[in-house]
C-alpha cells in the first residue's frame, strides 16, 4: 500500500467487506483511491478478470487504466475492466445478444439517426416532424428513469400520449434494424437482468466487485444496473460528491447517493475532504457558497497549500469591454507571475460567451482553444459522406445503411425499412444482402423492391470501380452523381451555412486522397479506418493542447484543474441562468458555480457586466447573488479599489512587453 494515502483515503481503499460511499470533495484524490483499491483487491486474491471499474469519460476510464497498471506487477492486471458505463452495456448487448433477439452486429445510432428515424415515422404517421426534437428529449428522459414504452403508455397524460406512443413505434423500428441508441447501452442490460436470472447471474460471478466514478451523475437506469450485478451482498465501492453533480438536464440524480443508505443497511461512508489541490482562500469560498445547499452528507473542504490570494472581483459595462479587460488582465498577470499560457482557463456558463473572448484573445495575439467545441467529424455532412464512404468498404455495415439509404431522399420510408429490417432479422444477414433476396419480394410491394436494389446495385458498382480504378476520382465522381451539394441546399438554414457544409465535405475528401498518399499501398478501407480513428484522436486532442490558454463552459471543465481561471459572466440570469431560476433550480446553479471555483489551484478572478445586449437592446445586468455568498473579507473588487502608480506602470509594460515578443515571433 501507497504509506502517503492518507487515513481517510486509506480506509477507503481498505473496505472491502461492505459496500462502500466514499463522498469524495474536489481534488481530494478520488481517482487515486479507486485505483489503489483496485490493485489492493488485486493483492488480497481477487483476480483482476473479475473487478470492474466504470466512469462517465474515456478519458477518465484511459487514466484510471494507466494508473492501475503502475501498481499492478507483472500480468497481475491482465483482464481488468475499466470503461464507461455505456462501454460496459454494450460489451454486454454484444454478448448476449441472443438473449434480446438481436443480430451479432449490433448497430449504435447516433442523436442524428435517431432524430431522423423519429421525423420519419412522424411523417408516416401524418405527425409533425418539428416535434422530434422534443420527443427525442423526452424518450430520453424516459430511459434514463427506467421508463419502459409499455409504462409510458399506462402512465401518459393527454399531453405525453403523443410521445408514449411515438416511443414504442420507435422501439420497434430500431428493433427492426438491429440497432440501439445510446440510452439503450444501459436500458436494454437492465431490462435483460431482470426478466433473465440466469444470465444476470453469469454476469455476477464474471464481475465479482464493481467500482464507480462521479456516482452523483448516474440516473435512475444506471443505479438499477449497478444494483443488479452488484446484488444483496453489495460487492461495491462509489465514489461521488453531491456537490459536484450538475446533469439534473441529462437525468442524473445525487439522490441515488442517500437512496444506496436505503437499499443498503450496511453501507460503510467514508469521506474525503482533505483538498490536494487549491489554495485555502479557495477553499473557504467553495465551502461558503455551497453550505447554502441543502446536505444529506456535510463535508467541508480543507488544504495544507496555504491561504492564497485574495478571490479578485472584475466589473465593466459591458459584455465587449468584460472581454477585453480579462484578455488585458490575462498578459498582465502572466508578465508578473511568468509560466505558460496553458495555465489559464476561461470558464462561462454557455457556449454563445466565448465568441466575444475569443476575439479579444485573438486582438491580443493570445492563443487559446475551446474545448468541447463540435468535432470535424461531429457534423452532420461528414457523417453522411462517411457513411457512404463505409457501405463502399463494408455492405454489411447496417448502421451506414441506414444513415444514407434516404440522403438525399429515395422516396424508401419507414414502413419499408421497417420490413426490410424484420426479414433480415430472420435471416441474420444484413440489410444490404437482405435487399438481394428473392424471397423480399414477399415482403415489400414490387416498386419499393425495385428502389431499394437499385441503390444497392448502384454502391456495388461504385465500390468495385473504385477497387479498379482511381480511386478518389471514382469517389468525387460518386459524391457528384448524389447531386449533395443541392440536397444541402434544400436542407440548409441558409445558402452560407449550405456553402459551409459543402466545404466540410471537400475537406474531408481531400483529407482522405492525403492520407492515401501518405500511405502508399492501402486499400480504401484501411484508409478509412484510418480516418475514423483520426476522428478519435481529434476527440482526444484537449488532452495535448499545447500552450494555449482554454475556453470552455462550466460543464466542460468538471474534472479538470488549472493555476489560474476567470469565472466571467457571474450575473443574475446568466449564473444563475434565468430558466433555472424560473424553474427552481437554483441548488444545482449553485453547484455550477462550486464546480468552477474548485477547478482554481492558485487564484480566482470573477467579472461580471453592469450591462449586457440582449435581444438587440441594452440591458441592466446585476451581479450574481453567488457573488454575495463567498466571504466579503477574501473578496478583493478592482472598481472599489485604485490601482497604485507602479501597478499601472507596470501593466503598462505587461502590454507593451507582449505585443513587442508578437511583432518578433517569425
Amino acid at each position: 500500500m501507497t504509506p502517503s494515502l492518507n487515513p481517510q483515503q486509506l480506509a477507503a481503499v481498505r473496505a472491502i467487506d461492505r459496500p462502500l460511499l466514499v463522498i469524495a470533495g474536489a481534488g481530494s484524490g478520488k481517482t487515486r483511491v479507486i485505483t489503489e483499491k483496485i490493485a489492493y483487491l488485486i493483492r488480497q486474491g481477487l483476480p483482476a478478470r473479475n473487478i470492474a471499474a466504470v466512469t462517465f469519460t474515456n478519458k477518465a476510464a484511459r487514466e484510471m487504466k494507466a494508473r492501475v497498471s503502475k501498481l499492478a506487477s507483472g500480468n497481475e492486471a491482465k483482464g481488468l475492466r475499466v470503461s464507461t458505463f455505456h462501454a460496459l452495456g454494450l460489451d454486454i448487448l454484444r454478448r448476449e445478444h441472443k438473449a434480446l433477439g438481436f443480430k451479432a452486429a449490433i448497430s449504435i445510432f447516433d442523436e442524428h439517426d435517431r432524430l431522423t428515424l423519429l421525423k420519419e415515422l412522424l411523417k408516416h404517421n401524418n405527425g409533425d416532424p418539428d416535434m422530434a426534437d422534443s420527443f427525442s428529449r423526452q424518450i430520453s428522459t424516459w430511459k434514463n428513469l427506467f421508463v419502459t414504452p409499455e409504462k409510458a403508455m399506462d402512465t401518459a397524460t393527454p399531453e405525453t400520449l403523443p410521445a408514449a406512443q411515438l416511443y414504442g413505434d420507435f422501439m420497434r423500428q430500431i428493433k427492426a434494424y438491429n440497432a440501439v441508441d445510446f440510452d439503450d447501452l444501459i436500458l436494454l442490460p437492465v431490462l435483460l437482468f431482470q426478466s433473465q436470472p440466469e444470465v444476470l447471474e453469469q454476469w455476477r460471478n464474471r464481475i465479482r466487485y464493481l467500482l464507480v466514478d462521479e456516482y452523483q451523475d448516474t440516473n435512475e437506469t444506471q443505479y438499477q444496473l449497478v444494483k443488479l450485478i452488484t446484488g444483496n451482498l453489495g460487492k461495491f465501492t462509489v465514489v461521488g460528491d453531491d456537490d459536484q453533480s450538475i446533469y439534473a438536464w441529462r437525468g442524473a440524480q445525487p439522490q441515488n447517493l442517500v437512496q444506496l443508505q436505503k437499499d443498503f443497511p450496511r453501507l460503510q461512508v467514508v469521506k474525503l475532504e482533505q483538498n490536494y489541490r487549491s489554495t485555502g482562500r479557495i477553499l473557504k469560498a467553495a465551502n461558503r457558497l455551497i453550505a447554502n445547499n441543502p446536505h444529506v452528507f456535510d463535508k467541508k473542504l480543507w488544504s495544507q497549500l496555504g491561504p492564497g490570494d485574495a478571490l479578485r472581483v472584475l466589473k465593466q459595462k459591458d459584455e465587449l469591454a468584460e472581454a477585453q479587460q480579462v484578455a488585458a488582465d490575462l498578459v498582465h498577470h502572466k508578465f508578473r507571475h511568468g509560466g505558460e499560457f496553458r495555465d489559464y482557463a476561461i470558464l462561462y456558463r454557455g457556449n454563445h460567451q466565448s465568441r466575444l473572448f475569443e476575439r479579444a484573445l485573438r486582438e491580443q495575439g493570445i492563443p487559446y482553444f475551446i474545448s468541447g467545441g463540435p468535432s470535424f467529424f461531429g457534423y452532420a455532412e461528414v457523417k453522411d459522406i462517411m457513411g457512404y464512404l463505409r457501405l463502399l468498404v463494408n455492405p454489411d455495415d447496417d448502421a451506414a445503411f441506414l444513415r444514407v439509404i434516404n440522403v438525399p431522399r429515395r422516396e424508401i420510408g419507414p414502413a419499408t425499412l421497417e420490413k426490410l429490417g424484420a426479414y433480415a432479422n430472420r435471416r441474420h444477414i444484413s440489410l444490404f444482402a437482405a435487399c438481394f433476396e428473392l424471397g423480399l419480394e414477399q415482403e415489400l410491394q414490387a416498386q419499393a423492391v425495385q428502389r431499394i436494389r437499385r441503390f444497392c446495385e448502384w454502391i456495388v458498382d461504385v465500390a468495385d470501380r473504385a477497387q479498379r480504378g482511381d480511386t478518389f476520382a471514382v469517389i468525387r465522381n460518386f459524391v457528384e452523381q448524389l447531386r449533395y451539394d443541392a440536397w444541402l441546399e434544400e436542407v440548409s438554414t441558409s445558402q452560407s451555412s449550405a456553402e459551409r457544409r459543402q466545404r466540410n465535405v471537400v475537406e474531408l475528401l481531400d483529407w482522405l486522397e492525403k492520407l492515401a498518399q501518405e500511405d502508399d499501398g492501402k486499400t480504401l478501407a484501411e484508409v478509412i479506418a484510418k480516418l475514423m480513428l483520426l476522428d478519435i484522436l481529434e476527440r482526444n486532442e484537449e488532452e495535448k493542447t499545447g500552450d494555449r490558454v482554454s475556453l470552455m463552459t462550466l460543464h466542460a471543465a468538471k474534472g479538470l484543474e488549472f493555476p489560474y481561471v476567470y469565472l466571467v459572466g457571474m450575473e443574475e440570469n446568466i449564473l444563475p441562468h434565468e430558466t433555472s431560476i424560473e424553474q427552481d433550480m437554483l441548488e444545482e446553479e449553485r453547484r455550477l458555480a462550486y464546480v468552477g471555483i474548485t477547478r482554481a489551484q492558485k487564484a480566482i478572478t470573477f467579472s461580471y457586466c453592469s450591462q449586457r445586449k440582449r435581444y438587440g437592446e441594452m440591458l441592466e445586468c446585476l451581479p450574481s447573488r453567488f457573488l454575495d455568498e463567498l466571504p466579503e473579507e477574501d473578496l478583493e473588487w478592482a472598481d472599489r479599489k485604485e490601482l497604485p502608480p507602479e501597478e499601472k506602470l507596470e501593466r503598462g509594460k505587461a502590454a507593451f512587453s507582449h505585443m513587442r515578443n508578437l511583432l518578433n515571433t517569425p
